[in-house]
């Protein structure tokens, strides 16, 4: 009896490892998690509750806490920037197959609302409508890491940290370029998503592919980068090319933003610097055949 006590228990234990604790696959469009700073007061959690539409008593809550912040963001921004405190909170929407990603934000300073999409789909987030919010004005960086840990959650998909860390590098990248004079946060999306469009196209396999890509999408957005910021993009992407990030994946996820930098390549404004770029070439011949001309004359 013993031994049968034995086997059995020795059974169970083999069966609970092959068993998890949560069955992810019941995961389904709609499902909703929620994440809220940890330095919220009771009043403001629940005034962030009531603004998302969501029960406190029925939703699934993860608390974000400013250790979690510092962990991915204390390589790319000064700790009086992260701040002491977790404030900025998140709700992600499980989507269908194939729909994208979608956000919105609200007294997001920071990170702006594209700046969400891009990164979380580097990090490897699907489908889902993410919002973003606040009781007051601030930076929104710790709604990044809830998001990616509300998806984990939701889904059992344990997102490499190695991910995680590049995507919040992505954001904070993209935002302190959106401070360049010229640029602003629209176009340093559209770059940033323009980068990646051309490394889906050409697939690059080295360093000075990736220059080119990041050359040709200023070139693309019409926006003038010094030799600092090229670099700066170029050590971004390049660390990503060396992880094997799917670009077609990626851009699956974001083909809203996407679209728009299409539009903006194909926009009277850039039609009109191409008209500008041919006339040059065409008078320049024009006047190498009235010179050949003259001397025959």
């Amino acid at each position: 009896m013993k031994k049968i006590s034995l086997l059995v228990a020795c059974l169970m234990l083999a069966i609970g490892l092959f068993i998890p604790t949560k069955v992810f696959a019941d995961a389904a469009p709609g499902d909703v998690v929620v994440t809220l700073g940890a330095n919220l007061t009771a009043d403001q959690k629940q005034s962030i509750l009531n603004e998302m539409g969501v029960d406190a008593d029925t939703a699934q809550i993860i608390t974000v806490n400013n250790s979690e912040e510092h962990q991915y963001l204390d390589n790319y921004l000064s700790k009086a920037q992260i701040g002491t405190r977790s404030i900025s909170s998140s709700k992600i929407t499980l989507g269908k197959s194939g729909s994208g990603l979608t956000a919105s934000t609200h007294n997001i300073t920071y990170v702006s609302k594209d700046m969400y999409i891009n990164a979380l789909a580097t990090a490897g987030v699907k489908d889902a409508d993410v919002y973003v919010t606040a009781p007051f004005p601030v930076s929104g960086t710790a709604a990044l890491t809830g998001l990616i840990k509300a998806y984990e959650t939701e889904t059992g998909k344990k997102i490499p940290e190695q991910k995680k860390q590049v995507a919040n590098e992505e954001v904070v990248t993209t935002a302190q370029l959106a401070d360049k004079d010229g640029v602003g946060k629209e176009k340093a999306a559209d770059l940033v998503t323009a980068i990646k469009n051309n490394l889906a196209q050409n697939k690059p396999q080295s360093r000075e592919d990736v220059e080119q890509a990041v050359r040709d999408a200023a070139k693309q957005v019409n926006v003038t980068l010094s030799s600092a910021d090229i670099q700066k993009l170029v050590d971004l992407f390049d660390k990503m090319r060396s992880m094997n990030i799917n670009w077609g994946d990626v851009g699956s996820q974001m083909q809203q933003l996407q679209d728009k930098v299409k539009q903006l390549a194909n926009s009277d404004q850039t039609k009109g610097f191409l008209a500008q770029v041919f006339q040059a070439i065409g008078d320049f011949f024009s006047s190498i055949f009235h010179a050949i001309s003259s001397l025959f004359n």
